[in-house]
């Protein structure tokens, strides 16, 4: 590996590690590669993609060389929060090209799909500085999620406070995503943990959707008395608000196929493991749209931007297994799907997480070095979406 490195003398320590890396198909994490993302120059492919409604855009690769990135967040001033799911936090200057390690955690519970997943920054991170982390700790022998608030301070996250614990935790269906509501409380989704019964046990954390205020505590209006918020759910791990209507939409993993698209409503049974897919049962929500075979949807967002005017309120997917960004135009009213669509399908594999930046554009992250994917030298990668003349 070729690297080179240089330093900025500050508060806030600058580090960037230049690299080239062997190809990694380990699920793993590899310690000596800790320090090893690079973040560089936008490079734009020379493919011009176009959308069959006539949008025509470029891919920009923005940072290589991460491992297993599972969420982005981007802060007020422009810099963009990434975590890595062996247990990295990373901080990336998307303006100058810097890149910073933020956090190591220690004692994370890296088997199969646990490890350190979701981030969310305060809606007045601004001020307070605040961040939110939900991740796996290893715990006798096995795993439990948690929810864990940090202060960012010079770059570094210190401050640690534990606002929800012993979520379960499994080597498959950890749900993970975090995100801020439009009611200012702080949404995360739970995955089964790989035991179906918990998603309708109203006693467990397992298969939900989970709400809490910013200090941990269960919310008032929450029906259940408890962090739940929806429940009967597999393996979620995408949501946003219809930026219109402020309707909650989500994606979630299947059985053998039945991918899931929802439109959540408190206090709603979801079904599984009695209902997905086509099949319906009284007092159980239907999804909106499904998926067979897999196409394994991730992180989700509303595009919100206005560098691509016919995006705007439509909803992104990102998919593993399906290796394209799905761009579904939804009727919030009717809670229906009006079109949908495949982007860049098998063009940057395993597609993890999409979020709009304060730019207008869209970002992606890629999963190729998850252990089921085929990655390139530059993987992972944070990609961006621009319009191609």
């Amino acid at each position: 590996m070729i690297a080179s490195m240089w330093h900025a003398a500050s508060a806030g320590v600058l580090a960037l590690v230049l690299a080239t890396q062997a190809i990694e198909t380990r699920s793993c994490p590899d310690k000596s590669k800790g320090d090893s993302s690079t973040s560089t120059p936008p490079a734009a492919t020379s493919d011009v993609f176009t959308t069959r409604d006539g949008v025509r855009f470029r891919v920009e690769t923005m940072v290589t060389g991460l491992e297993i990135p599972w969420s982005m967040a981007f802060a007020s001033d422009g810099r963009l929060f990434i975590t890595e799911r062996p247990g990295r936090v990373r901080i990336v200057n998307i303006g100058n090209g810097t890149s910073e390690l933020a956090l190591t955690l220690d004692g994370v519970y890296t088997q199969g799909e646990a490890g350190l997943l979701g981030l969310a920054l305060d809606p007045d991170f601004a001020q307070n500085h605040l961040l939110y982390l939900y991740y796996s700790a290893s715990v006798g022998g096995g795993g439990i999620n948690r929810i864990v608030r940090y202060r960012e301070v010079g770059a570094r996250l210190a401050e640690r406070v534990v606002l929800l614990d012993n979520i379960p935790a499994a080597t498959i269906h950890d749900g993970g995503r975090l995100r801020f509501g439009t009611d200012g409380l702080l949404y995360a989704t739970a995955g089964d943990a790989s035991n179906q019964n918990g998603a309708q046990d109203l006693g467990s954390l397992a298969g939900k959707i989970l709400r809490i205020n910013r200090d941990g505590s269960t919310p008032s209006g929450n029906r259940f008395g408890s962090p739940v918020y929806t429940y009967g759910h597999r393996n979620p791990q995408g949501f946003d608000w219809h930026p219109s209507s402020g309707e909650l939409w989500a994606s979630e993993h299947g059985n053998v196929g039945n991918d899931e698209i929802n439109a959540i409503q408190a206090g709603a049974n979801f079904g599984w493991p009695r209902i997905e897919g086509a099949a319906t049962m009284s007092g159980m929500e239907s999804p909106v749209v499904f998926f067979n075979p897999s196409i394994a949807p991730s992180g989700a967002s509303f595009y919100r931007g206005q560098r691509f005017p016919l995006f705007v309120n439509n909803f992104f997917v990102a998919t593993l297994r399906g290796t394209h960004l799905l761009r579904l135009t939804v009727d919030p009213s009717s809670r229906r799907v009006t079109s949908q669509e495949r982007l860049l399908e098998g063009t940057f594999g395993r597609l993890r997480d999409v979020i709009s930046g304060p730019d207008g554009y869209l970002y992606l992250c890629t999963n190729n070095r998850d252990g089921r994917g085929s990655p390139v030298s530059s993987d992972d990668r944070i990609l961006r979406i621009v319009p191609a003349s």
